[in-house]
This record gives C-alpha cells, sequence and structure tokens, in this order.
C-alpha cells in the first residue's frame, strides 16, 4: 500500500537509465508481459508538441500499451516537479485500482523520486525568486552556477550549467533553508513499494547511439518542430526552450550557430547529460541494473519483478 494508506495495494516497476539506453523498447515489452500502463516520467515529454526532439513514441510505437502524462502542458509552462507528483501519483493510483501494473519510465530521475517516495518540496519565497530570476536573465546561468558549486557542490553536480531554472531554485532552497539544497532532499522512504530497473549500454556504444538519435531528429524535422513551437511560445518557455535539442536549434534560429554546429553541440550535450544521469542513477544502491544490449534482457528484468505484479 501506498505510504499515505489510501491507495491500491501494488508494485511500481520503475525503468530508469540514461537517454537513448533503451527506456521505451523494455517498458513496451514489461507492459506487454505484466498487463502494464506506462506513465511517463521524462521532463520534457510533458509538453504537447516536443515529439522529435524528445524521441517520444508514437502512437503506433506505444504498440497498444496505455501512456499517462504525455503532452500535458504548452511550452511557456514552467515545470513544476510538485505538480507532476501530483498528477503521476494520481495515474498510478488510478493504474492500481484497475489491477494492472504502474511502469513509471524515464530519465528524469528528480521526478522518479518524487513519485516512488515521501517526498515534501521546499517552499518559496516570491521576492527572493524574483531577485534571483532578474540577476538569471542580467547576467545568465554562469556566475549563479559558480555560486551554488562554492555553496553545494553535490547539487551543482546533478544540475546542467545552462539549467537556470534549476539554479535558481536550488539557490533559493539554499537561501530560505539555509541548508544546502542537496540536504532538502529526503532519504530515500517509500511511497509505494516499487522494484527500480536500470537501463544502460556500454558507453561506446551509447554515444553512437545519441550520435544517430540525433541525425534522426534533424531526418525527421526537428527544424520544423522547433519553427511550429517558436510560434506557440517555445522561446518564452523557461523550462521547454533549454530542452536538449531544441536549444540548440533555437540558437541556428537566432543566429549564433551554424545547422551543422547546432546538430554537432546537440550530440556533445546529449553526452555531457548521459553522464549527469549515470551519476544521478548510480549513486542509488536500490536500482538493478540491466544491459540492453543483452539478448535476455527482458527475461533479466521480469525476473527480478514481484510476483504478485505479474
Amino acid at each position: 500500500m501506498s505510504g499515505d494508506g489510501g491507495s491500491p495495494v501494488g508494485t511500481v516497476v520503475a525503468v530508469v537509465g540514461p537517454t537513448a539506453a533503451g527506456k521505451s523498447a523494455l517498458s513496451i515489452a514489461l507492459a506487454h508481459a505484466l498487463d502494464g500502463e506506462v506513465v511517463n516520467a521524462d521532463s520534457m515529454q510533458l509538453y504537447r508538441g516536443m515529439d522529435i526532439g524528445t524521441a517520444k513514441l508514437t502512437p503506433a510505437e506505444r504498440d497498444g500499451v496505455p501512456h499517462h502524462l504525455l503532452d500535458i502542458w504548452e511550452v511557456t509552462e514552467p515545470a513544476s516537479v510538485a505538480e507532476y507528483q501530483r498528477l503521476a501519483r494520481a495515474a498510478v493510483d488510478d493504474i492500481l485500482s484497475r489491477g494492472r501494473v504502474p511502469l513509471l519510465v524515464g530519465g528524469s530521475g528528480l521526478y522518479v523520486r518524487a513519485v516512488l517516495e515521501r517526498f515534501d518540496f521546499p517552499g518559496t519565497d516570491p521576492a527572493l525568486r524574483e531577485r534571483l530570476e532578474r540577476e538569471l536573465a542580467e547576467v545568465g546561468p554562469a556566475p549563479l552556477y559558480a555560486r551554488l558549486r562554492a555553496a553545494d557542490p553535490a547539487a551543482a553536480e546533478g544540475i546542467l550549467p545552462g539549467n537556470g531554472r534549476r539554479i535558481v531554485r536550488a539557490l533559493e532552497v539554499i537561501e530560505l533553508t539555509g541548508a544546502p539544497f542537496a540536504a532538502s532532499l529526503p532519504e530515500p522512504t517509500p511511497y509505494y513499494p516499487s522494484v527500480q530497473l536500470g537501463v544502460d549500454l556500454d558507453t561506446g556504444l551509447l554515444d553512437e547511439r545519441i550520435a544517430l538519435r540525433v541525425d534522426r531528429m534533424w531526418a525527421d524535422g526537428l527544424l520544423a518542430e522547433t519553427r511550429e513551437l517558436v510560434g506557440r511560445g517555445l522561446p518564452e518557455g523557461r523550462t521547454a526552450s533549454r530542452a536538449l535539442g531544441y536549444q540548440q536549434v533555437l540558437r541556428f534560429f537566432a543566429g549564433e550557430l551554424t545547422e551543422t554546429q547546432a546538430h554537432d553541440e546537440t550530440v556533445r550535450a546529449t553526452r555531457r547529460f548521459v553522464r549527469r544521469q549515470r551519476s544521478w542513477f548510480r549513486r542509488d544502491p536500490r536500482i538493478h541494473w540491466l544491459d540492453s544490449a543483452a539478448p535476455d534482457v527482458i527475461e533479466a528484468a521480469l525476473r527480478l519483478v514481484p510476483a504478485p505484479a505479474r
């Protein structure tokens, strides 16, 4: 039963790991084997219209498996982990109430923790937030990131240097609580019974897969998709405009990069992001790691899932 005592009994199966490692393919196979439904835990797949750049599965690729929490926010909406937590837990509870297995799938580590664990978010101070956001607009993320790295190296390690929104939030929490931002993340206390499956690949193979994925994004029309999203306010979206691929294409549209440079920087930035994802997930001893290239990866995953969830 969940930590609030009011949700249906059942196990949540989380499929986590770095970008392009094979989470989606494994989750579809597991959903068919376990009578499951997928709850998205990729922060950028929450946005409507951001399909190509986030490698969002098409309806055909979902192969009849219900998917929840895709396409719920406009690109102008700032991300809120607290709001995601509320929506994701509602979806998980609904799936459990129907006797099916929730599969929480994605590479956004904080989002996964927010669902699976007792996790209350520190408050906010509008005046403090406004001051930090004004500073971000005036000087850019680099000086704020340097301040965060000095104040809380552990938190800085888990945040991309260009992610101004998360840097501002971390600095806000540090000022509000007087404690490191990393310390505001609670010790893991389960909210749901769960099994966490980590999907990864050899680094060289994953680097190749990332390059191929970016090539495919370009071939499938990422530039046209981004141009359409510009008309819906993407440049003003504090979260969505920072998404890998879209961020680089926006810089190409602004004349800051050539198209080739935007492509190549997307590959490099994605590889850097993958290293950070690995660092986040590998710190968690509860995750069972699987090689997605192994021929028996599905069978190996199923052996780790508790019998009642089958």
